[in-house]
């Protein structure tokens, strides 16, 4: 007797096991809850759900004592209760203000540049095409990053200001705020993966109701990343990299961890800082640096120099180095636009694998003998 009342104690919890877990099936069918849909940013998290998202952002800048949470509401989503006290956006946005070059080619590849009408000092940005909506009058001018023009953008009324903090301490974006603006803070500044800062073109896709456009061009810019790694897979890092420039009295090297260290690593580059930890960069003296890369194969200059001429003129100290000696110094930096912003930082955190591909034509030439370099520029 107690045998059977034992299998009929289990069967029922069997059964109540396999009611639960169906239960949990239909649940997801019937609101829709997708999995978080990005695979390589530490700082943003996106939770689809049937008529709304959920947008995670951690980590916004270094030490930063909170995370932000946001819900895109679509045209008739109704949000949960539990979500209500959390920053409602609706979507699509028929409007925008970003304040951050690098989400100037989101806009366009996803093609909804023309819902943008304002951008902080817009001499910042070098697109052609955005350009074009700026000269026409399309786009204003909001004042600084850190001093926006709040009147501008009451009167502009955008459906979302999309912002970046530095610090704890941001009162600009408190203003906002209390002036019923609505705002999202986003934090692609603070990846160190390559692919990490291009996987916020999924956000814009959120924002803007275009998640399939934004995965398929997100999708197409893993596949030329790893296409890439694969050409110089087999390639030995034997060229011993220079990195940066004297800037006052300090010179400023990327650490080991950082978004430009992870190129050179990616590219097969031997690059001579590339076990100090940390992401960021490290103020050496010039002697430091000269000790150590003065018989380096490869100098990447930072500075808008149009040649070794120019950059010897900035410090004669540098004609010391081999590269410079060997004429065979790269700027990434040389090459802006129409008002003089800078192109490689507006664009190349949309499109690492074009920045991959710079550095493998630098070091391994051979292995792409078709291809033009797209940022990098030689000083001769």
């Amino acid at each position: 007797m107690k045998l059977n009342c034992v299998k009929i104690s289990f069967s029922i919890l069997l059964l109540m096991l396999i009611g639960c877990k169906k239960n949990e099936e239909n649940r997801a069918k019937t609101t829709g809850i997708v999995g978080n849909s990005i695979t390589y940013s530490k700082s943003l998290a996106i939770f689809k759900h049937e008529g709304y998202s959920v947008v995670k952002v951690s980590n916004p800048w270094p030490n930063a004592n909170k995370d932000f949470t946001y819900i895109l509401k679509e045209k008739g989503g109704i949000v949960p209760d539990s979500l209500q006290k959390e920053i409602t956006i609706s979507v699509p946005l028929q409007s925008v203000v970003v304040t951050s070059t690098t989400n100037i080619p989101f806009l366009e590849m996803l093609r909804v540049e023309k819902s943008l009408v304002g951008f902080p000092h817009t001499d910042y940005v070098s697109s052609e095409k955005t350009r074009r909506l700026i000269d026409a009058g399309s786009v204003k001018n909001v004042g600084q990053n850190e001093k926006l023009n709040m009147e501008r953008l009451i009167d502009l009324a955008p459906s979302l200001i999309v912002a970046f903090g530095v610090d704890n301490n941001n009162p600009m974006i408190d203003n906002l705020q209390k002036s019923s603006l609505k705002v999202l803070i986003q934090a692609d500044w603070m990846e160190q993966s390559p692919l990490g800062k291009a996987e916020w073109i999924k956000l814009f896709g959120s924002l803007f109701c275009k998640e399939k456009e934004a995965k398929t061009l997100f999708d197409d810019i893993v596949k030329n990343y790893n296409d890439a790694l694969l050409s110089v897979k087999n390639s030995k890092a034997e060229t011993s990299v220079l990195y940066g420039s004297m800037y006052q009295d300090q010179w400023f090297v990327a650490k080991g961890n950082s978004w430009v260290a992870q190129f050179l690593r990616d590219a097969k580059a031997n690059y001579l800082w590339k076990d100090v930890e940390g992401t960021g960069s490290l103020g050496l003296s010039f002697e430091n640096i000269l000790d150590k890369a003065k018989n380096a194969g490869c100098w990447i200059a930072a500075g808008h120099y149009k040649s070794l001429a120019e950059l010897e003129k900035s410090n004669p100290h540098y004609s010391q180095f081999d590269a410079f000696k060997n004429k065979n110094v790269y700027t990434f930096e040389a090459k802006v636009g129409a008002k003089g912003g800078t192109i490689y930082y507006e664009s190349a955190p949309s499109r690492p694998d074009l920045v991959l591909k710079d550095y493998i034509k630098i070091f391994h030439p051979e292995l792409l003998p078709d291809y033009t370099l797209t940022f990098a520029q030689k000083l001769n």
